[in-house]
């Protein structure tokens, strides 16, 4: 059946749960061009024989341009499809993606993946003043700006935008901007206490 390759990359992308990018098919890809490609020759020389005079051919030529239709939507939402899902992965993972999702894509889609990642970050860097404006950091909004942290190790002063100084010393509980605190979280200066 005309168009069963093309259909098949669509339908797998569709049965792949929550966003998941299933390994590229290249060959299934490959041979529905192809198809696409003897659809268009047979296309072309019964397009000179109609116009010599055979109407009935007619039929048979737009049946096969809408299957050359139907392949290019399919191919084209197949491959549009696993680049919003790739683009997905950078503000999932970060800008390294691990081996198992590297794995499934085609190197063409890498090459994509790191033009985009650098693009993300040359606009990140732009915007924000001199240190630039981290888009990734809360994904999702913060219920309240301050948080209350403990301190898991000392730091020694910590100095807060407003010039207020704060001694971070073992095991000392503080209310500071939420922030201000998210990179001594990720170093695992503070800790964040959730109520």
């Amino acid at each position: 059946m005309a168009g069963e390759r093309a259909v098949g990359l669509v339908r797998e992308l569709q049965s792949a749960a929550g966003g998941r990018l299933p390994p590229f098919r290249a060959e299934e890809l490959r041979q529905a061009l192809e198809e696409m490609r003897t659809l268009y020759e047979r296309n072309q020389a019964d397009v000179s024989e109609a116009k010599s005079g055979r109407t009935d051919l007619i039929f048979l030529i737009r049946f096969r341009h809408c299957c050359l239709l139907r392949n290019q939507r399919c191919i084209v939402a197949y491959l549009y499809d696993r680049l919003l899902r790739i683009r997905a992965l950078r503000w999932e993972y970060g800008s390294i993606l691990p081996n198992a999702i590297q794995f499934h894509m085609a190197a063409e889609e890498v090459e994509w993946f790191n033009r985009y990642k650098k693009s993300l970050a040359t606009y990140m860097r732009s915007v924000g003043g001199e240190e630039g404006l981290d888009l990734t950091q809360d994904m999702k909004p913060p219920k309240s700006l301050y948080i209350e942290v403990r301190c898991l190790r000392d730091y020694g002063e910590f100095e807060i935008d407003d010039g207020t100084t704060v001694l971070l010393k073992k095991n000392s509980q503080h209310f500071l901007p939420r922030w201000k605190c998210e990179q001594l979280i990720r170093q695992g200066v503070l800790e964040h206490i959730l109520s």
